[in-house]
């Protein structure tokens, strides 16, 4: 999610701050009566040995790989662009069942979803659970779509750092294990991971500052552990956050990926994973205009080429840092796209806030602009978010998302029947 160096007063659109505060406000009234099961009850405690699973090599025998060598076809795994969404399908099981079909009823071919090393190897190393993640797979397999798994979220057990705050572990050899874990079990059946999320944010990186090159060594693990048992999985970079900061709490999205690139992760990845928010920007807007326009970027008085984040089209940046870095040939993932409604007068996101027909007039034509315009570079487009279940209106990721919280009622916005109804570029051939 975006992340603000300051917060100055709101710029707000008077008489869209009232059409969408009522909007709100009579849901906040409607869901106040109402709380949400406790979903810790769907938490199975019982320990399963991994069974089917091969020891895992271990990392000081992993061969160094001199560049990167390809051993799956994007170009048959997603269009340009594909259509995903972020989904929330670990804790409620007819939650998940009813979400999947509103991705599939919108036309959609990819969810979005983690399986998060602190539930399925919580207790103690080698102690797995996969209840639960057997069920999301079933799941995700009836109703016929493809999976985008994120990993990471450590357990207690392998870092200093104490929960519920995200780190890497103190030792890569059982992240190359947790991973490698997943992949021998949903093997054939997990067309990507994403290798971590938002590393150049301190906050993700066990409160260190972050480090592209301390990532890129992560990200190999990784790379290396799914290759291993499923070469034609794809590996994706991590989504970064869209900052502009540049100290120990946080690096701008352009010099984290260029230090990647420095300490040599173009050989452990198949797509390189952006974040692409579009604040208060329609999706065409030049970055240039956006970030020399004090609206559009809060008043940030960054250095003028960091303000670009502001702006969806920011994507090309790193687009062309690819190019630079003699990576032309890969796709891009953006694994995060959306434009938030947040009505909250005292949200640190009011300011960037868009009507609700913006947001759907935004969102189709994000996808319209990425066919227009980014072909054949352009790879899946995961939008956020269907909403996880346990969230509520108090949740700013709430308003950013196409599908509300609640069941059995059904809520959405706007947004989702435009892009149920937006045109889409047809799907890949699937190989024999």
């Amino acid at each position: 999610m975006p992340f603000f160096q300051k917060l100055p007063r709101p710029v707000i659109d008077t008489l869209g701050l009232i059409v969408v505060s009522c909007f709100f406000l009579f849901f906040l009234t409607l869901l106040s009566a109402c709380q949400l099961a406790d979903d810790s009850a769907a938490f199975d405690s019982t320990l399963a040995p991994i069974a089917s699973v091969p020891a895992a090599l271990p990392v000081e025998k992993i061969g160094e790989a001199a560049g990167y060598a390809p051993t799956v076809d994007l170009a048959k795994v997603m269009s340009s662009p594909d259509y995903g969404m972020q989904v929330f399908l670990y804790w409620r099981e007819e939650v998940a069942d009813r979400d999947l079909k509103l991705v599939q009823e919108a036309g959609f071919r990819w969810v979005k979803q983690e399986i998060p090393w602190r539930e399925i190897e919580g207790h103690a190393k080698g102690a797995w659970q996969w209840d639960i993640p057997d069920r999301m797979m079933d799941q995700i397999d009836a109703h016929g779509l493809k999976v985008v798994v994120r990993l990471g979220s450590q357990p207690a057990w392998v870092s200093r750092t104490e929960l519920p705050a995200i780190s890497p572990p103190d030792n890569l050899q059982d992240f190359y294990d947790y991973v490698y874990a997943v992949a021998s079990r949903y093997r054939g059946r997990i067309e990507a991971y994403q290798i971590w999320n938002e590393p150049n944010l301190a906050r993700e990186w066990g409160n260190r500052p972050p480090n592209p090159a301390e990532y890129t060594e992560l990200l190999k693990i990784g790379y290396q552990a799914v290759k291993a048992v499923d070469p034609q999985a794809v590996v994706i970079s991590a989504g970064l956050a869209p900052t502009t900061r540049n100290d120990g709490e946080a690096m701008p999205d352009i010099y984290f990926v260029q230090g990647m690139y420095e300490a040599g992760a173009a050989a452990y990845f198949d797509a390189l994973g952006v974040h692409a928010a579009g604040y208060k920007s329609p999706p065409e807007a030049d970055p240039a205009e956006v970030a020399a326009d004090p609206g559009l970027t809060n008043g940030d008085n960054a250095p003028i080429e960091l303000r670009r984040v502001y702006s969806f089209r920011h994507v090309e940046d790193i687009r062309a840092l690819m190019v630079r870095n003699g990576d032309a040939a890969k796709k891009v993932v953006i694994l995060e796209v959306g434009w938030s409604v947040d009505p909250r007068p005292e949200s640190p996101y009011r300011w960037h806030a868009v009507t609700l027909e913006q947001q759907d007039k935004y969102l189709q034509r994000a996808y319209a602009y990425a066919q227009a315009n980014w072909q054949p570079w352009i790879g899946l487009m995961s939008l956020i978010y269907i909403a996880n279940p346990q969230w509520d209106w108090h949740d700013e990721q709430t308003f950013w998302s196409v599908v509300y919280p609640g069941y059995p009622q059904l809520q959405t916005a706007p947004a989702y029947y435009g892009l149920l109804t937006m045109p889409k570029v047809p799907p890949v051939e699937v190989p024999n």
